[in-house]
């Protein structure tokens, strides 16, 4: 009889904080989905920009110079087969038009943010209107996070009255992280009040850098060779992005020459940024060369540690 009382009695506790654990939960994965999603749009965005750079040099886009036409059949064909390609990967992101010539075979109306970009070639410049899924419109309830709650909730009833605001409130260790700042052209770790800026040609070839080693974990980057294509891309698309923020209006530089001067300058800002966690600093450190003759030979200056979640990249 005396147990029963207890149960009626706590019934109501159980129950607000299994609700309230239920919201916080909910919160919690809602939040880690947003920012997961927010950055898989990004990262399809680059993927999507980088190919159609990459496919441009094939594609007849006309030219101003010689006074050459775009070839509209060719362009409608190259974006049904790129949108067809971006669906069949479950890409949240479809190409509406290259130089002003937009296809009419799509339907846009799940991809609401327009995206428009401007690339350089060899020989002119190539406009690029894309059409992308919101975070928000893909964000599903969490079935894992609700029975994680309601099996939490018991035990937390038992020795505290309000369990959920005890979970919220628990203090977790600040951990370094890389934060590239394009509005600002800084690098900074998120936890103090280091802040280093850092010149276009680095912080381009850095934060292109650090990219292509989280798309391309342990692929090699020999300094004695020429750097990857894809990687030139992502440089050159981040010095684009400084043009726009109004930090430069030079021609963009050679990301080829001069590369050691441009690691050094890299490696210095990181040894300052993250002279209080030198332990952490490895994971985004360009490595140095160890040794001459054939182990320099073997040497890469690609990051093989970092990871996506890793890093933020502001204005990008």
């Amino acid at each position: 009889m005396g147990n029963k009382k207890f149960q009626l009695k706590h019934a109501p506790i159980i129950a607000l904080n299994t609700l309230a654990l239920i919201v916080a939960l909910q919160v919690v994965a809602v939040t880690a989905q947003y920012f997961s999603l927010q950055s898989s749009i990004h990262k399809a965005i680059d993927n999507v920009e980088r190919r159609i750079i990459l496919d441009s040099a094939f594609l007849d886009v006309g030219n101003k110079t010689l006074n050459t036409p775009v070839n509209q059949f060719a362009i409608y064909r190259y974006l049904e087969r790129l949108n067809d390609t971006l669906k069949q990967k479950g890409y949240p992101i479809l190409v509406k038009g290259v130089q002003g010539i937009e296809t009419n075979s799509e339907d846009f109306s799940l991809y609401s943010h327009a995206i428009s970009s401007t690339f350089i070639n060899a020989e002119q410049e190539i406009t690029v209107s894309l059409r992308s899924k919101t975070a928000f419109s893909l964000l599903t309830f969490s079935w894992g996070a609700f029975l994680a709650s309601l099996l939490m909730s018991p035990l937390f009833s038992i020795t505290n009255k309000n369990p959920a605001t005890k979970v919220l409130e628990e203090a977790i260790p600040p951990t370094p992280k890389l934060i590239i700042n394009l509005q600002d052209k800084t690098l900074s770790n998120g936890i103090d009040d280091k802040v280093v800026t850092l010149q276009n040609k680095p912080l381009c070839f850095y934060t292109a850098l650090v990219k292509y080693c989280i798309e391309h974990p342990g692929e090699p980057l020999p300094p004695h060779k020429d750097v990857p294509p894809e990687l030139l891309a992502l440089a050159n698309k981040s010095f684009g992005r400084l043009i726009e923020l109004g930090h430069t209006k030079r021609k963009r530089p050679d990301f080829n020459a001069n590369l050691d001067k441009t690691l050094s300058e890299i490696r210095a800002a990181l040894d300052e940024v993250f002279s209080s966690f030198n332990e952490e600093k490895e994971t985004y450190y360009p490595p140095r060369a160890q040794g001459e003759g054939s182990r320099s030979k073997q040497h890469s200056f690609a990051i093989p540690l970092v990871k996506d979640e890793d890093i933020e990249i502001i204005g990008n």
